[in-house]
């Protein structure tokens, strides 16, 4: 199979900057083969990647409030579906 590769598309939404925001998606248990859930909560900056057609969404969170335990970064990368905009009332982004 021939390696593909999808175009990614920075942008900018300024209607999300500024905004409170949850996210919470999956990563590795060191030591295992199993993966947990990962929390976080911080302030979207309006930036977004957009992978691939349909377009695969993924919002900046930075200024980090909630977050595993070890995870050192003050900003994660967080997929449209698994994001909540607290300052709507948790509503999906």
């Amino acid at each position: 199979m021939p390696d593909q590769r999808y175009d990614v598309r920075p942008g900018t939404d300024a209607a999300m900057a500024g905004k409170q925001a949850e996210c919470d998606g999956g990563g590795a248990i060191a030591g295992t083969r199993f993966a947990g859930r990962q929390e976080f909560t911080g302030t979207l900056t309006g930036e977004y990647v957009d992978h691939g057609e349909p377009p695969w969404r993924w919002y900046l969170l930075t200024d980090l409030t909630a977050k595993p335990e070890g995870y050192a970064e003050d900003t994660v990368w967080c997929e449209q579906g698994s994001l909540y905009v607290v300052d709507e009332g948790r509503s999906r982004a």
